[in-house]
């Protein structure tokens, strides 16, 4: 059923330009005709990088919250409803904008926009701006859009703390061809004397970063070097030069899991103005949810489709980074409970899709691939099933996710087979849709 958010936020991509143009200028003059709201915004938190961003803000958003914090969050893009990326925080815990404000806020910078060319994204930054603005809370989680130098959230002036999450390459198109460039459109969030806390790097990547600090005189905290978060028995044990602490694993699967919640971790403990108590980091790990991120399907439509007995994940990762990460957490899963895997994938041609399929090679016994249900810019099924094939995986292709599962059903496999939907965000939405699982 068609809302009146989709309704406007159809007709803002139907007006405005689709081809990606990375500028400051557009947003700041909206933003300058709405009254500033980018200058009455809580303290705030910016988070860029290529993998691991909306995970990371969710454990700050959980930790703050068990440190009776009240928190904003920005986060794109959404999977199901337009409204999940704007989150307003309240005590105890926040919640999704109704659809009767983000309507009426969404009309209001449409009008004041006055027709002027500007990219959904843009708008709908200023969109967040004017919401966050209008309702008070102690900090406000941000996530840059496409690199970070010209993305439209660079509008804030003096954040609480810059983070950079694991860089990889992505995006190619827009900034640059090399993990150095890629870097350094990151590296653009920084500001002077501002807190900078980097995930592990590589090498080249981390010496970038490292320039751009010290131009800014922002000083920076870098995992491995000045705390470090690993998986002992089950456990995630941090230490820094405060202290260590003993905390239990994540909710979130997966070992990158581990290295997200402690580059969390550093920056609440890097912000002089928080002072959280280890009770709500504690609280903080076992709470934390984020969607689509090796999301396990245990009821709805599509996870009654699938065989008897089966296990069926979500996964939005879509680039070879995030393939890695993704493998690596299945292959530690086969360790405790052997299943045969069956990856069902989709992704848009902009993706490396031979990259991010390599690292299944071994660990898959079946791909089936499937179109990405209303991507412009997708993959053919056939396409990906060719790919797949290229580096000796066993694939065939099927028109959608029911003809997908009921594939699934007839290899007949035992035991009942570790299914994993994969390769796009847009199809993860269209899976949690589907299945009725919609994020709150």
């Amino acid at each position: 059923m068609t809302t009146p958010v989709d309704e406007i936020v159809a007709r803002l991509n139907a007006l405005h330009p689709k081809r990606i143009d990375l500028s400051l200028d557009r947003v700041q003059r909206l933003l300058a005709a709405l009254g500033s709201p980018e200058r009455k915004l809580p303290p705030v938190i910016h988070v860029a990088g290529t993998n691991g961003k909306g995970s990371t803000i969710a454990f700050l958003r959980t930790i703050l919250e068990a440190a009776d914090k009240c928190v904003h969050v920005y986060t794109s893009p959404h999977l199901v409803r337009f409204n999940e990326r704007f989150r307003l925080g309240e005590p105890g815990e926040g919640k999704l904008v109704s659809d009767e404000e983000l309507a009426a806020t969404l009309e209001k910078c449409e009008r004041v926009n006055e027709g002027h060319a500007i990219t959904v994204f843009e708008i709908t930054t200023a969109v967040g701006m004017l919401l966050f603005a209008r309702h008070p809370a102690d900090v406000l989680l941000m996530e840059v859009g496409l690199g970070g130098r010209l993305d439209a959230t660079n509008v804030v002036g003096n954040p609480l703390a810059t983070i950079v999450t694991p860089i990889s390459i992505d995006h190619t198109d827009f900034l640059g061809d090399t993990l150095e460039k890629i870097a350094t459109e990151k590296a653009g969030i920084f500001k002077r004397g501002v807190p900078a806390i980097i995930a592990a790097q590589s090498r080249d990547v981390l010496a970038v970063l490292e320039r751009q600090a010290a131009r800014l005189s922002a000083p920076m905290k870098v995992a491995g070097e000045d705390w470090t978060a690993t998986e002992e028995r089950g456990r995630l044990v941090y230490q820094d030069e405060e202290g260590l602490l003993d905390l239990p694993a994540p909710k979130l699967y997966g070992r990158h899991q581990f290295e997200n919640a402690g580059l969390a971790i550093a920056a609440l403990r890097a912000i002089p103005l928080f002072k959280i108590p280890p009770a709500a980091f504690e609280a903080g790990l076992i709470k934390t949810d984020w969607p689509a991120r090796l999301q396990r399907l245990g009821q709805g439509s599509l996870a009654e489709l699938a065989p008897a007995g089966s296990e069926l994940w979500l996964d939005g990762g879509h680039n070879p980074d995030g393939g890695r990460a993704i493998a690596a957490a299945l292959a530690d899963l086969e360790e405790r409970v052997s299943r045969p895997l069956v990856l069902i994938v989709g992704m848009l041609a902009s993706k490396d899709c031979e990259g991010f399929l390599r690292n299944f090679a071994g660990l898959a016994r079946r791909l089936i691939a499937v179109p990405v249900a209303g991507a412009e810019n997708g993959l053919t099924a056939e396409t990906v099933a060719d790919c797949a094939r290229s580096i000796g995986l066993s694939a065939s292709s099927r028109d959608n996710l029911d003809e997908a599962l009921e594939a699934v059903r007839k290899l007949d496999l035992d035991p009942p087979p570790r299914i994993l939907i994969t390769g796009s965000l847009y199809l993860a939405g269209e899976v949690l849709r589907m299945n009725g699982t919609l994020p709150a």
